[in-house]
């Protein structure tokens, strides 16, 4: 998932992305000073390159935060490498510090690194609380209250198999019936290497993990799973043992052996560029806010058709996709909170954050449309899917009424998972988590991959597992997902 955030964060955003100045233009910004020597000033961190013009952007976007709310914001960033390092410092240390992104959500929030906003989110961040699909409330919720003020982004997700049109094209084939299914794909992927067996069909690397109807309670790389038509009393299972997945392993080691799927899938790091030609079909996900291919186009740059592989989802990964958080040690919790409403509700603030500065990198079109211009530069504006709310941010002008219309019509008919929600509690069986883990680092990369054949590995692996402490974990799992159904009756 780090991988599609910043894919997100960096790339789709030809029609999202944003940068934390207000929509005022550049003479206004260099005509005030950032703040006064005695304004109070919130200390934030993020996730992700710091912009190229990042003190311009700034001094615009703490010139509008000042006027609004009478405070500052120093907004320092942690790049994707240094994340995992710095974040869990910081929080172990004891630093005081005021706002961040989410690191390790529910397990801080258990122990009490993160400010209890279930109250202050009702006073400082009414307005913005009140436009927040249930979901993202309930997906938040960690022992039955709320740490975390989240971006109303993708509010469900949907995996799809993308084609590059270049070759869709070229060689004239028909990819109108690939839908629902890895084995909707075979015929096509086969007509593709007849033509060119030299260019990956399907560009799957190492992580790849292979996608069905599911949820995930751990995430994709362990062995636990809800199947979305287990509704009443879902039961976690082991994928891996689930016929439908199992068809799915098959489907890839058939073509894996047909030279479909790249010889070196299960050890490849590299991955195939998105605006490469090195590629015929990928898999990757997409939301309502990418408006179809749109994004992916743009991050591409190039023509690129996508067909429905999964469903769309509701699911706690998505409603946790992007939290900021108030730190327990902060003095400012109360103006923290503010500041966050105010970035998910003031258009002005938000658009500027999120497409760069207004007349040099975009102009308004429309009541809630841009353009983007000439002086629009991917370095020079932050990342909307981890800024602010998303449902404020104008559309780009070549957005339709209609696809609007659609991207508000998902989000209501979306289904939702049968564990939203559910925050697993691994305290009683981090042992066996660690084993059951190692068990998978030898197995998961070669079976998702299609490199080996799922009949004769998956007993192998299974009884592994068992050995490594599965059933005590699973035992442990269900028995919180009881209650949890419960006490959501």
């Amino acid at each position: 998932m780090k991988t599609w955030k910043k894919v997100l964060g960096v790339s789709a955003l030809a029609l999202m992305t944003a940068g934390l100045a207000a929509c005022g233009s550049q003479k206004d910004a260099s005509s005030d000073s950032e703040s006064s020597s005695d304004s109070k000033t919130l200390l934030m961190y993020q996730v992700g390159d710091k912009p190229e013009n990042y003190d311009e952007l700034m001094k615009i976007a703490n010139k509008r935060i000042k006027e609004k709310i009478g405070v500052t914001v120093d907004l320092q960033y942690i790049g994707w490498g240094d994340w995992d390092k710095k974040m869990p410092t910081i929080i172990n240390s004891g630093e005081s510090y005021d706002i961040a992104f989410a690191y390790q959500y529910v397990a801080n929030a258990q122990k009490g690194a993160f400010a209890d906003l279930t109250e202050l989110s009702q006073k400082y961040a009414k307005d913005y609380m009140d436009q927040l699909p249930e979901m993202y409330k309930k997906g938040n919720e960690v022992d039955g209250k709320l740490y975390a003020i989240p971006v109303y982004g993708n509010a469900w997700a949907q995996q799809v198999l993308t084609f590059n049109d270049q070759y869709v094209k070229k060689y004239n084939l028909d990819i109108s019936k690939v839908d629902g299914s890895y084995q909707s794909a075979t015929e096509v992927l086969k007509q593709f290497h007849e033509k060119e067996p030299n260019i990956a069909a399907f560009a799957i690397g190492q992580s790849f993990n292979a996608s069905s109807n599911m949820d995930f309670p751990l995430g994709k790389d362990y062995p636990f799973a809800v199947r979305l038509d287990a509704e009443g009393a879902p039961k976690i299972i082991n994928q891996y043992e689930d016929k439908e997945f199992q068809d799915n392993l098959k489907t890839l080691h058939e073509w894996y052996k047909e030279g479909l799927i790249p010889t070196d899938a299960a050890t490849n790091t590299t991955g195939f560029p998105l605006e490469g030609n090195t590629w015929f079909m990928r898999e990757e996900t997409q939301g309502p806010m990418d408006y179809g291919d749109t994004i992916l186009r743009n991050a591409a740059q190039q023509d690129l058709t996508s067909r429905p592989l999964t469903q769309q989802l509701k699911t706690t990964s998505q409603a946790q996709m992007a939290n900021f958080v108030v730190s327990n040690t902060s003095k400012n919790k109360e103006k923290a909170v503010e500041f966050l409403n105010l970035l998910n509700t003031d258009p002005e603030l938000l658009n500027g954050l999120v497409y760069g500065v207004e007349g040099k990198a975009w102009e308004k079109v429309g009541d809630d449309k841009l353009k983007l211009l000439d002086g629009y530069k991917p370095n020079e504006h932050m990342a909307a899917w981890n800024t602010g709310n998303n449902m404020i941010l104008y559309t780009q002008d070549t957005i339709t009424d209609e696809q609007i219309k659609e991207r508000d019509e998902s989000i209501e008919n979306a289904k939702t998972s049968p564990i939203l929600g559910f925050n697993v509690k691994t305290d009683n069986f981090k042992t066996q988590l660690s084993s059951i883990m190692n068990v998978m680092n030898r197995y998961k990369a070669n079976l998702n991959t299609g490199s080996i054949d799922p009949e004769k590995t998956i007993p192998e692996m299974v009884a592994e597992l068992k050995k490594a402490g599965w059933d005590d974990a699973q035992k442990d799992m269900q028995k919180q997902l009881d209650q949890f159904v419960k006490d959501n009756k």
